[in-house]
């Protein structure tokens, strides 16, 4: 039962890495592809 008690943590920071990467990634690849349109105001 121990054991199991101090996975929870890990999988939950394991979670919520992957879904702060998943939406880092989201936002970047977002942002890239509007780049190439706005280059000229920069």
């Amino acid at each position: 039962m121990e054991k199991s008690m101090d996975l929870v943590p890990g999988l939950v920071v394991f979670l919520a890495a992957a879904h702060v990467i998943a939406l880092v990634y989201w936002i970047y690849r977002l942002a890239s592809d509007r780049q190439p349109q706005r280059q000229k105001s920069h």
